[in-house]
């Protein structure tokens, strides 16, 4: 796979990063700028709910799941022959190692755009302040994530395909998934039309998932790894993001608990 066509959609990302720029001022509907309220002390209760939310969006859960289901039997292994020796998408393993490293670049770059374009105030020392306080908590976000994965990397000490090196969770993954769910929740921020936040969001999940597999198909990880860094990625970014940011995200997730004389139901509800 040719890197021409990641590197045109980074060329027109950064285009656009400079459009947006424009529209950066301004405020939140509550009359707050982004980043305005982020701070290292959010409280217990909102550090808990953030916790709890994120650990049940389906962007966390699922993938844990799915690598969970990849450890019976086989599985996890013949997947991954299968795809680094048939390579359907990239074409050969360097194409795929080298199309996960710009999937992961432009990833990275989608969050310093989308955070740059949220409004954070009319004027300028506003604006740069609450910028500098917002993507302070984006870069948290990004740390822990390189620094957890690291940890886990040591402590399970899994071997790559290859046969040498340190597999899980797929560095790729999770740093990818954690960029790619805060760019997510910065679009919500923006004034743009739902269809458009929509299509960002689905960029973003392509981006998450396309490196991903690009890592599976370059041999340097088993399909539960690269599952496990997204799943990881997507915690970190949205617990961080709604416990420190101090915004107001919108929710497609809702869990009530209703008790009745006999029983308590438990209902959990997704809006797509």
């Amino acid at each position: 796979m040719s890197t021409a066509g990641p590197r045109k959609w980074l060329s027109l990302a950064l285009v656009l990063c400079f459009v947006q720029m424009l529209t950066g001022c301004g405020t939140l509907a509550n009359g707050r700028g982004w980043g305005q309220d982020a701070t290292l002390f959010p409280g217990w209760d909102r550090v808990g709910k953030a916790a709890l939310n994120a650990a049940l969006e389906p962007e966390t859960w699922a993938p844990a799941a799915g690598a969970g289901l990849f450890q019976i039997g086989s599985f996890d292994r013949n997947v991954s022959h299968w795809a680094s020796e048939r390579t359907p998408i990239f074409g050969s393993q360097t194409n795929a190692g080298t199309a996960s490293d710009v999937l992961n670049g432009v990833s990275i770059g989608t969050t310093v755009i989308t955070a740059v374009a949220t409004p954070s105030g009319e004027q300028s020392g506003d604006w740069a302040l609450n910028k500098a306080k917002g993507l302070s908590v984006d870069i948290t976000a990004v740390a822990l994530t390189s620094g957890v994965t690291s940890g886990l990397k040591s402590a399970v000490d899994r071997p790559r395909p290859t046969g040498s090196g340190q597999s899980f969770p797929s560095g790729h993954a999770s740093n990818t998934s954690v960029c790619d769910t805060l760019s997510a929740r910065n679009v919500d921020s923006l004034s743009i039309t739902d269809g458009a936040r929509l299509g960002l969001k689905i960029g973003f999940t392509a981006l998450t998932v396309s490196t991903a597999w690009a890592r599976v198909e370059a041999k340097q990880h088993y399909p539960s790894d690269v599952l496990g860094g997204m799943a990881l990625g997507h915690f970190l970014g949205a617990f961080i993001n709604d416990a420190f940011l101090g915004t107001e995200t919108p929710k497609n997730f809702f869990f009530s608990l209703e008790p009745s004389k006999k029983d308590i139901y438990c209902s959990m509800h997704w809006v797509f």
